[in-house]
């Protein structure tokens, strides 16, 4: 999100008002609000003249309820930096406070804050309106609107030499966070300011959602699309299903709804559209805003964003509640890495859901590596034979790829096979952060290394996987001036953060990975020689989806995690546009494609040429009328995979004979059974059970984990397929 910072007419405006008559404008409602704040104070039995209780937590309280705030402070500390540099010299000071008015945090002028610690405005305090009587932080947290206190407006003498303006943070759900504040001398009040602590707030809210929902989508949408991507936008967070799950103030504003009421709609009731629909639309980087209508016809400019990594697993499930540190709600979402418990092999329990049996867990964890991965494709299957022997070898990784085939969920795959599973795995898409940045994002940075860095600075990408996997993607768009750094903590396993001295040892696992050619990089000294030896212990290509001979199996699983309910099948027309089209995007294209049709065919039993979006439907054709002859090397589940059905336990993994292991499998179970046309899939799966029982020599158990399914779902069909 893009932030403004004040320009030298800012100050020279405060400079010409300090002249002014210093007296914040009185209307009728702030009048109002005031008044009734003081009636409030009398009821509680508070004196304007007495001396309120200045003593502050005790240092164990006071770390305690720091704790619990944590992430209201992460996400505020660094809008507290840049706020202090709009109002610095100005005697003022910039206030973090909780939900309860206990004042967390305070930076500003030092001399102020020197007078200002003689009235106890100051960390572990308590400024709710029931302890310190009318002030803008404890007034705020009651009415739950920015408020501004100005002067003989406090309802106690001894804080009459102040003016507050102070606005509530609240996260997606409108629970409130805490009061974001900027307090200054009275005489030097500038009625710029609340709208500045305002605009801030906001920032620090749109962050938290951001935060939140960081693996659902995030439509930014306004009346006016050059206002998108402004702190004037509306924010709205859509799930998988399209159910709206979070939204900020300006989104409620706009729509002239309340959060509860936003969070009861979808895209498709509020908005008239489908997610398939959105995804469609903006899986182009260069997408334009979508113009969308509210059921009253009023229109407004979208631009969705999203995670594609975590939107594009395709059994990542749909991450629609918030993290941990929001008040009232448990947490009950993946791992802080931001990936799901299913890829990281992580046993995470859900709230409201009982603990999984090991039969289960180690289903589950059959389903998140390598052998997942396993989808009978030659190339694939020669490529994670080389990987799963250099797995905790302690040997680099280089993955090469087309965009959109699958990098990330490769190297995620290695982490969960390795003995690392169990320690963060963390992503840094290289091409993704500025350049200006990027060398902050890896090694971290301490207190003052750079304008705008945290008060308490930040530890680095690097220093978060340690002891875990760092996933280097889009590597070649590192900037060289930062191989080198990156070359000498390979070499050294220290890491220096920024505006130190002092070197971390770290323990990480490198994998890398990057569409661009290196080798002609280096050629045009693009990209370090040493680096890319350091690299390159062992280097795979991941084929495109067009190289490989397991399209229609991937499409199946796709269609099995978007339509989980549904038996949901492709005509054969639509198999034949598949095997015909080249797939430039690759599965992340495919599933796009698939996730729209699935909507789109809701009510129907098969996806037919109807139900695919024109775009994709023209260039298909266009591709299949230049090569009618379908592909032979494109395998279809009839000929080299099954896809169970649905069983009580949830849907059941896909698997193929080559997803068995081969030296544990006897010649005859070793080949999956060859159809004969009058065969049916439910045989071909049935005959491919049997077999795995016979390798298994009887053993249920044994043949419950070649398969990846559960023991029961083997008897089930083997008692309900008995003769006779």
């Amino acid at each position: 999100m893009s932030t403004t910072r004040p320009t030298a007419v800012y100050a020279r405006q405060r400079a010409a008002d300090v002249a002014q008559p210093l007296r914040a404008p009185l209307d009728g409602i702030h009048a109002e609000a005031i008044e009734r704040s003081h009636e409030r104070c009398n009821a509680l039995g508070l004196r304007r003249s007495e001396s309120p209780d200045y003593s502050p937590l005790g240092r164990p309280d006071l770390n305690e309820v720091r704790e619990r705030n944590q992430r209201l402070f992460t996400h505020a500390a660094p809008i507290m930096e840049m706020l202090c540099e709009q109002v610095i010299n100005t005697q003022s000071m910039v206030l973090l406070t909780d939900a309860r008015g206990t004042v967390l945090h305070s930076i500003g002028d030092d001399d102020f804050m020197s007078r200002t610690s003689k009235i106890a405005l100051q960390p572990g305090v308590d400024w709710s309106e029931q302890a310190k009587g009318t002030n803008a932080i404890g007034t705020a947290l009651i009415n739950e609107t920015p408020t501004l206190v100005h002067a003989d407006e406090h309802f106690m003498h001894a804080n009459h030499f102040l003016s507050c303006s102070a606005a509530p943070i609240f996260d997606p759900r409108g629970n409130m966070l805490g009061v974001l504040d900027v307090t200054c001398d009275h005489r030097t009040y500038h009625q710029h300011t609340m709208g500045l602590v305002r605009m801030s707030a906001r920032m620090i809210e749109n962050n938290w959602l951001a935060d939140d929902f960081r693996n659902v989508m995030r439509l930014h949408f306004h009346s006016r699309a050059d206002y998108i991507g402004t702190l004037m936008e509306g924010i709205l967070a859509v799930n998988r299903e399209g159910r709206i799950v979070g939204a900020n103030r300006s989104a409620l504003d706009q729509l002239g709804m309340s959060g509860a009421a936003v969070r009861m709609m979808s895209v498709t009731s509020l908005l008239g559209t489908s997610v398939g629909a959105l995804v469609d639309h903006f899986r182009s980087p260069l997408a334009t805003p979508m113009l969308l209508s509210l059921p009253t016809g009023v229109q407004f400019y979208a631009q969705a964003r999203f995670n594609w990594v975590h939107w594009m697993a395709v059994d990542a499930p749909s991450v629609d509640r918030p993290r941990e540190g929001t008040p009232n709600t448990p947490d009950m979402t993946a791992p802080s890495t931001g990936t799901s418990h299913i890829l990281e092999g992580q046993a995470q329990p859900i709230a409201g859901q009982p603990p999984e049996d090991a039969e289960a867990r180690a289903a589950r964890q059959a389903m998140s590596g390598l052998r997942y991965l396993q989808t009978g494709d030659p190339q694939l299957e020669t490529l994670i034979g080389k990987l799963k022997r250099v797995i905790d070898r302690d040997i680099p990784v280089l993955i090469l790829g087309e965009t959109g085939a699958g990098k990330e969920l490769l190297a995620r795959a290695i982490h969960q096979d390795s003995s690392r599973a169990r320690q963060p795995f963390v992503a840094v898409n290289c091409a993704s952060i500025p350049e200006t940045l990027i060398e902050a994002e890896l090694f971290g940075y301490e207190e003052g290394a750079f304008t705008g860095a945290r008060r308490k600075g930040a530890p680095g990408r690097i220093v978060q996987a340690n002891g875990g996997t760092l996933f280097l993607d889009e590597i070649g768009d590192m900037p060289i001036a930062l191989q080198a750094r990156l070359l000498r903590v390979l070499q050294e396993r220290q890491v220096t953060p920024l505006g130190s001295s002092k070197s971390i040892t770290v323990d990480v696992n490198i994998i890398g990975a990057t569409h661009r050619n290196l080798r002609e990089m280096i050629a045009r000294n693009e990209f370090r020689e040493d680096l890319y030896y350091r690299l390159n212990g062992l280097v795979v290509k991941i084929p495109s989806l067009r190289e490989r001979t397991d399209l229609l199996i991937i499409a199946s699983k796709i269609l099995r995690t978007e339509a989980p309910n549904r038996n949901l099948q492709m005509e054969p027309a639509v198999v034949r546009l598949f095997q015909a089209y080249p797939w430039p995007g690759n599965i992340r294209q495919l599933a796009n494609v698939l996730r729209t049709a699935a909507v789109m065919a809701s009510g129907d039993s098969s996806i037919t040429r109807e139900h695919l979006s024109d775009d994709f439907l023209e260039d298909a054709e266009r591709h299949l009328a230049a090569d009618p002859a379908p592909r032979s090397d494109v395998a279809s589940p009839s000929n080299s995979s099954v896809t169970l059905p649905h069983h009580a336990g949830g849907a059941a993994p896909l698997f193929s004979s080559a997803s068995l292991p081969p030296q544990t499998m006897s010649p005859t179970a070793a080949s999956a059974p060859t159809p004969t046309p009058n065969k049916t899939l439910e045989q071909v799966e049935l005959d491919m059970i049997r077999q795995a029982v016979d390798a298994a020599g009887g053993n249920i158990s044994e043949a419950s984990k070649r398969l990846g399914i559960s023991r029961n779902t083997i008897y089930r069909k083997l008692r309900w397929n008995q003769p006779g």
